[in-house]
């Protein structure tokens, strides 16, 4: 029997593209819990989510305890892999975060039972898992926020499709290859973390859609909060901040300077939390101004305030209805290619030469000046004086926005501590120390780096991404 020479041709030329598919496919570089698709990504979690349910409370720490052990193995690494793909902040700081991370999230212990006993039985709420949980994480802090949501979602029980910051791409693969390598060799299902190949808005907003996602989970701007707020699903938004820190007149000094610079100048003022801004009474403003000298700040003037001014920020109008004589205001937005930059390239874009010491810019400057207003997410701590404790905590109050992030104030007046505390009603409020105190760097309680105040859920933890269930049992069990 003879073979038709063109089926011949079909079925060489098919086995021909397989074997090259395969052998591509090989060369290709695979990294667990990357897939193409949303979709790939979300039944793969679900799969890993389900076989996590059938493993022990004390099996999945020990998941979280290999996965802390490779974050710290890992961290320097991921630092500078971050500094040089987003081109913002410090490795050295960078390290930190990612230690801190590793180290201060908490595990499974985070997650407690209650019970109630009487005549009619026995009621228990416990905390059981979401499922899939959907979580986009910042440019700003890559690798420390999947690390932290990481260990925090799987300790509740949840697989996790993230959906990183484009710019962190790189940043953002590799850590959620350590985890899940670190994850399999621990015993645990492949796939508990997941990411779509390519990151883009367009993969954000399917995840936002997607039905298989449980909860969602945003850690960035206003924008991104909003976005998940209207998806229709839970949701848990950690927005922007504008941090002010106040000085009052009984204020340990050349401490508050000291705390303040380092603070503000912390991985180039990149985490939400760090001083934006100082509000100092009059009378202790030029003591203060020359400590921060003394700890690595540099003072800018006059004439170097505006340059500096036209660097950072750029210069748009408000809009004014047609036909209204009325001169549009000037307002200001940051440019962006210099957030997390260093202070001494900032002060070189105005002809300021300056060495490593520096690493911070200062600058004294009215209470409705561009660098008060906005969030620059640089080391440039704009300073302003006030009259009085009364006037200081008036302009916190303002230039915080609202957002209810984070406030700092040095003062060893607990009357005035507590009057800031009960007006600016912030998430974080850290007194006599640095902003980084607030997130357990030199001060005691968990860390996180997803700070979920528009939502109200605060420092989240593993608690935070449990549901909570109630099991009731009548006239049983009841033992008194």
């Amino acid at each position: 029997m003879s073979i038709n020479q063109e089926i011949v041709g079909k079925i060489v030329a098919e086995v021909l593209a397989n074997l090259q598919g395969k052998e591509a496919k090989a060369a290709a570089p695979q990294i667990p819990g990357v897939f193409a698709t949303v979709d790939e990504c979300v039944n793969a979690a679900r799969r890993a989510y389900l076989q996590l349910q059938t493993l022990s409370v004390a099996k999945r720490e020990e998941l979280i305890a290999a996965m802390r052990k490779v974050a710290l193995a890992h961290a320097e690494e991921l630092s500078r892999l971050a500094v040089q793909e987003t081109g913002m902040g410090r490795v050295s700081d960078k390290i930190l975060k990612n230690q801190l991370v590793a180290n201060k999230t908490p595990g499974t212990e985070d997650l407690t039972t209650t019970a109630w006993t009487g005549d009619d039985g026995l009621t228990l709420v416990e905390m059981g898992a979401y499922g899939v949980i959907g979580a986009i994480t910042p440019t700003t802090n890559p690798s420390e926020t999947i690390i932290c949501n990481g260990i925090g979602m799987i300790a509740a029980g949840n697989a996790v499709l993230f959906s990183p910051h484009p710019t962190a791409k790189k940043t953002s693969y590799r850590t959620l290859e350590i985890l899940n390598n670190a994850i399999i060799e621990a015993g645990g299902p492949g796939n508990l973390l997941t990411m779509v190949a390519e990151p883009s808005i367009e993969a954000a907003n399917q995840m936002m859609k997607h039905p298989g996602i449980s909860l969602l989970v945003a850690t960035g701007g206003p924008g991104v909060v909003q976005a998940v707020l209207s998806s229709g699903k839970k949701a848990i938004g950690a927005g922007a901040g504008n941090p002010p820190a106040i000085v009052d007149e009984t204020a340990d000094i050349p401490k508050a300077a000291r705390d303040i610079i380092a603070g503000c100048s912390f991985d180039n003022n990149l985490p939400c939390i760090a001083e934006k801004e100082v509000i100092v009474v009059g009378s202790v403003a030029d003591e203060l101004i020359a400590h921060m000298r003394r700890n690595g700040a540099y003072l800018i003037k006059g004439s170097e305030i505006d340059a500096l001014l036209k660097v950072v920020m750029t210069e748009k109008e408000e809009l004014i209805a047609p036909g209204c004589t009325v001169k549009p205001k000037k307002s200001y937005g940051i440019n962006k290619s210099w957030v997390g930059k260093d202070a001494q390239l900032i002060l070189k874009a105005i002809g300021i030469d300056v060495p490593d010491s520096i690493r911070a810019v200062i600058c004294e400057v009215e209470e409705d000046h561009p660098f008060v207003i906005e969030e620059l997410m640089m080391p440039i701590l704009p300073i302003v004086q006030v009259k009085n404790i009364d006037a200081a905590i008036e302009l916190a109050v303002k230039v915080e926005h609202g957002n209810r992030h984070t406030a700092i104030m040095h003062s060893k007046n607990v009357d005035n501590l507590t009057r800031l505390a009960r007006a600016i009603q912030t998430t974080i409020f850290v007194k006599n120390g640095p902003s980084y105190a607030g997130i357990g760097v030199g001060g005691e309680g968990h860390t996180t780096f997803t700070i979920a105040g528009p939502t109200g859920e605060g420092l989240t933890s593993a608690r935070t991404f449990t549901r909570q269930r109630r099991c009731v049992l009548v006239e049983g069990f009841k033992i008194v």
